[in-house]
Formats: C-alpha cells, structure tokens, sequence
C-alpha cells in the first residue's frame, strides 16, 4: 500500500513541475499577447543605430498603425515600429519617454506619447457603417418642394465592442514599458497631423537608460 502511495505521489509531482517553473515565461508578455515580435536583427529595420551595448532599431509607419490582426488608421498620430537588441542575457528599462521625434530639422521635438493617446481617432479602414457611406441624416429638415441638398450624412458610430478589440489589439501591439528582457519591439505613437508625403526628413530620437541613438527614418 505504501509503495503504491509513494509512486502516485511521484507522478504527480512530475507533472506538476514544469508548469511550476515554465522557464523563459514573461508575465508582462503573457498579459499584454503576442503584439510584434522584434524582427531577426536590427539591418530588417528602415534603420538602425547603436546605444552603447543596445541596437535599436525603426521603421516610420505614418498614419498607420499596423497590429498583427488588423492595419487601422489615426490622422492625428503617426506610428514607428520599434526593435531593441543586445547582448545575450542584455535586460534593458523601457518607457515612451525614450524616445523624440524631429520632423523637417525642426529645433523641437516631437515627445513620444502613451499608446492610449491614440484610441481617440482610430479608425478601422475595413469598416462599413451600416447603410453604407451616403446614408443621409434622418433629422435633416427639408425647405419643401423637392430634394435638400443641404442633408448632412448620419452620424454612425462603431460598435462599442469593435472600438474596444481595435483598442486593445493597438495595446497589444505597443512597446512594453518597464525593466525588460532583449529583443523586445513594439509601436510607439507621435502627435502629427497633416499628410506624411510631405515631410522631407524625420529623425528618431532614443535616449534612455542604455545612452543615446539617432536614426534618420525614411518617410511614406
């Protein structure tokens, strides 16, 4: 009887064990999903510069911000796609104040903004309102006789739950924050408005805990 106890005893425990120690689990990755894998080395990146022992790597995206199930759209923030490499074992603390963004030679920067500043005004291109684009405001009041030209389009709005999956797909995707292990990549957002066609050059700017770095990004 005892040897039978003994010998259950040992099998559960070799069971349970590797779930226990799971090495190489990232909480904070767990939580936030699968979001953009850093790409095979700094060269995949628009361009890359060095950060005393860390390579970071960009790539500009203009107004649109690319996620693994979906590209959606903000007319008032642009995106950059960001990897950051290092050595074997290299740890390195993440934060959007990292990073600036100098457009057309400009003397001010442009400050790196949290990824929540850019729900307001995203905009999912593959959307179709219900009743199509020239679907015409119930409301609109008619001087009588014949057609209004005036009528404005209804105002439709997404769902709340599409609003919410696109917000938290954007989410997902940003950079992580936070003391993290390399390569780690992600977006990161920046308030421009205007079309992107007509900046002449950008540069990205990282200062952080591993030093400093300039890439000169190409833009759309």
């Amino acid at each position: 009887m005892r040897v039978a106890i003994v010998t259950v005893l040992t099998a559960f425990l070799c069971y349970v064990a590797p779930a226990q120690d799971a090495p190489g689990k990232d909480p904070a990755r767990e939580t936030k999903g699968v979001g953009i894998p850093p790409r095979a080395t700094p060269a995949d990146y628009q361009a890359h510069a060095q950060a005393g022992t860390v390579t970071v790597g960009a790539e500009f995206k203009g107004h649109s911000v690319p996620t693994p199930e979906a590209v959606y759209t903000n007319e008032d923030y642009v995106a950059v796609e960001v990897g950051l490499f290092g050595p074997p074992e290299a740890r390195v603390k993440l934060s959007h104040d990292d990073f600036s963004l100098r457009i057309d030679g400009k003397k001010n920067l442009i400050p790196c903004l949290p990824y929540a500043a850019v729900f307001r005004g995203l905009k999912d291109p593959e959307w179709i309102p219900p009743g199509g684009a020239d679907s015409k405001s119930k409301s609109s009041i008619s001087t009588g006789g014949g057609k209004n030209d005036n009528s404005l389009p209804a105002v439709v709005h997404m769902p709340i739950e599409l609003e919410r999956a696109m917000d938290q797909r954007v989410q997902k995707a940003s950079l992580l924050e936070g003391e993290r292990a390399l390569p780690e990549a992600g977006l990161i957002f920046f308030e421009h408005r205007g079309r992107t066609d007509r900046i002449h050059s950008i540069e990205l700017i990282y200062t952080g805990p591993a030093g400093k770095a300039t890439m000169a990004l190409r833009p759309e």
